[in-house]
């Protein structure tokens, strides 16, 4: 997550929850952002970036990282496979080290899946494997199997990422299920639905 700064003419416009889709081995800034047909004001600074134009940012801050070696289910909503995407960049540029299983459930009602032929290209690394789903319903069949599996002690990771209602819906599904609390990271797209 990062903070955004756009300066157009006069008009200073800030955006304070922004994701990047780029990993830092990338060596790109690359933001991955929704726009439907009445955009918001930064949406609209966002339309009139042009090459060579100057904008500030700071970050990225948070915890939205694989750090340990260990299973983890990483849980996009749709435009929330933004972070996701930087995540398997990253882990596709380290090789090797990945020994523990990774898998994405990625949830998208209208089909519209980013990125999917990256993620199908990194999913073929024997510890990473990608799902679409576009129910509810199937999300949490594939959330039992991965818990089944892998959170016999408690010991996976569970990272979900997406519109505020689809993270918190989800996070307490995994609560009521067991996952610890501490086990969960969340990701929330403020004004997404």
């Amino acid at each position: 997550m990062a903070c955004l700064i756009l300066f157009i003419g006069k008009l200073k416009i800030l955006h304070d929850h922004l994701l990047f889709a780029a990993a830092p081995s990338e060596n790109i800034v690359r933001i991955t952002i929704k726009i439907d047909e009445n955009p918001s004001e930064f949406k609209d600074a966002m339309l009139e970036l042009k090459q060579g134009m100057k904008i500030s940012m700071s970050g990225p801050v948070g915890g939205f990282y694989l750090k340990e070696n260990i299973p983890s289910l990483l849980i996009a909503g749709g435009i929330g496979i933004t972070p996701f995407r930087s995540l398997f960049k990253q882990l596709e540029e380290e090789g090797d080290s990945i020994r523990k299983p990774i898998h994405l459930l990625y949830m998208d009602s209208k089909k519209s899946f980013l990125f999917n032929e990256e993620l199908d290209a990194i999913a073929n690394h024997p510890s990473i494997s990608v799902t679409y789903l576009d129910s509810r319903d199937g999300l949490y069949q594939e959330i039992e199997k991965f818990t089944s599996l892998y959170d016999n002690n408690n010991n996976s990771k569970y990272f979900i990422a997406g519109p505020t209602s689809m993270v918190n819906s989800i996070a307490s599904y995994l609560q009521n299920n067991g996952v610890l609390k501490r086990n969960i990271k969340k990701d929330v797209f403020y004004g997404y639905k």
